[in-house]
C-alpha cells in the first residue's frame, strides 16, 4: 500500500469515526446504523464502512479509543508539568472536566456506548482492563502518594472510584459550571487525602 493510500484510509476510517459519535450522541447507540452514520459521514455506501470496521463492535470501540486518546492528550499536557503529587491530582481533576466541558458530542457518545453497547452474551463491547482503566490509575496515583508520605492511610481504590464517579457525574449534569465544580472537587479532595486535612 503506498504512503497515500494510508493516509487516505486513515483519513476516511476518523471521517468514519466522527460521524459515528455525532450519530450515537444524536440517537442512542441502537439506532446509529451503518446506514444512518453513512449519510453523516456524506459516504456513499456502508460498504466503505465495512471495508474499514468488520462490525459495529469495531467501530464503536474505535470510537472509544479516538475519545480516550483525545482525552489523555489533553490531560497529559497539564499532568507532565503538574508539580508535585497534590499538583498532579489537581491537574487530572480539572483537565478531565475541562475535557469533558469541551467535547459533549463525543463525551456523551463513549456514556451511551458504555451504558447500551452488548455483545451477544451480555458483556459489554468496550471495558477498561488493567492498566487502561481510569480507576487503577487513580488507585497507583493514591498508592505513589502515600508510599511517598504525602497522602494519609485510605484505601487508594475506594478514594479512586469515589473521585472517578464525581468526574463522571458532570458529564450527566450538563448545566455544571465546569471551572466552579472542578474547584469544589480539588478542594474535597485534597483534604480528604492530605496527612494534615488542615
Amino acid at each position: 500500500m503506498r504512503v497515500n493510500d494510508t493516509v487516505a484510509a486513515s483519513a476516511r476510517r476518523a471521517q468514519i469515526v466522527t460521524a459515528a459519535i455525532d450519530t450515537i450522541a444524536e440517537l442512542g447507540y441502537g439506532n446509529a446504523s451503518f446506514a444512518r452514520i453513512a449519510k453523516r459521514a456524506g459516504i456513499s455506501s456502508t460498504r466503505l464502512i465495512s471495508y474499514h470496521f468488520d462490525d459495529k463492535a469495531e467501530l464503536v470501540r474505535a470510537v472509544v479509543a479516538a475519545v480516550l486518546t483525545e482525552a489523555a492528550e489533553h490531560m497529559g499536557k497539564r499532568l507532565r508539568v503538574a508539580d508535585g503529587r497534590v499538583a498532579l491530582l489537581t491537574a487530572y481533576i480539572e483537565s478531565n472536566l475541562e475535557f469533558i466541558a469541551e467535547h459533549p458530542t463525543a463525551i456523551r457518545a463513549v456514556i451511551e456506548i458504555a451504558a447500551a453497547a452488548r455483545a451477544e452474551d451480555g458483556t459489554p463491547l468496550v471495558a477498561p482492563a488493567g492498566a487502561d482503566d481510569p480507576v487503577a490509575r487513580l488507585a497507583t496515583m493514591f498508592r505513589e502518594g502515600q508510599a511517598a508520605g504525602e497522602f494519609r492511610v485510605f484505601d487508594p481504590v475506594v478514594m479512586a472510584v469515589t473521585l472517578r464517579a464525581a468526574i463522571d457525574a458532570a458529564a450527566s449534569t450538563p448545566d455544571l459550571d465546569p471551572h466552579a465544580y472542578a474547584a469544589e472537587l480539588v478542594a474535597l479532595f485534597v483534604r480528604a487525602i492530605r496527612k494534615d486535612p488542615s
